[in-house]
């Protein structure tokens, strides 16, 4: 189970009137805190004590219905999950908590992300056909919205998948297209990326095309 659950399945007290936004700022003011904190402990590498607090984090936002923060410590949460490869935890906290609540808010960004971290889970748990679907739906997603290097991101996803199920020549067609838009929009930021997946296609392929 993942340790996050305690503070993802608990509902917040109705509280009225006046109370409630006093209640609610010191809610949102708590799960600032603890979202903070669990980021330094991620970035010095103490995952299991960021897990801890992005789910205290998510439980406190929760509480004072700030859905967009609340997701956002989700994601976090379960991306940490994903880095002690916890591979089980990282997606039902991404599928079926980070992704009901983005729906439910109406935010495409937010499923978007989901679904970005959802294909990355999977590729890592070797659940191909899952990743390349999940990473289908951020490109869909991207595109809807406008997001250039969101939709960059979700073909370099393909690819990944394409290179582990060694459909090089798919592969290849996805990072030479990734490229090509990386160029027009933001070449320095996928620069390694592309770089990094033109690595893992045999020479023999590359010297095809």
């Amino acid at each position: 189970m993942s340790q996050a659950s305690p503070y993802l399945s608990q509902q917040p007290q109705s509280v009225n009137g006046a109370v409630n936004i006093v209640v609610s700022n010191l809610e949102e003011n708590t799960g600032d805190g603890y979202f903070a904190d669990a980021e330094k402990n991620e970035r010095r590498g103490d995952l299991n004590d960021a897990v801890t607090l992005f789910g205290k984090a998510a439980f406190e936002y929760n509480s004072a219905k700030k859905y967009t923060q609340y997701g956002s410590a989700l994601l976090r949460l379960a991306n940490a999950h994903y880095l002690l490869a916890h591979y089980s935890e990282a997606e039902q906290v991404t599928l079926n908590v980070a992704l009901k609540n983005y729906s439910k808010i109406g935010s495409k960004t937010g499923q978007m992300e989901s679904y970005r971290q959802l294909g990355k889970i999977y590729l890592a748990a070797n659940k191909l056909t899952q990743s390349l679907w999940f990473y289908t739906q951020q490109g869909i997603l991207a595109k809807q919205i406008g997001d250039n290097n969101a939709y960059i991101e979700s073909i370099l996803g393909l690819a990944q998948v394409k290179t582990k199920k060694k459909e090089y020549t798919l592969a290849l067609k996805d990072i030479n297209r990734a490229e090509l838009l990386a160029k027009t929009s933001n070449p320095a930021r996928f620069k390694t990326q592309i770089r990094e997946a033109k690595a893992q296609i045999p020479a023999k392929v590359i010297a095809k095309k």
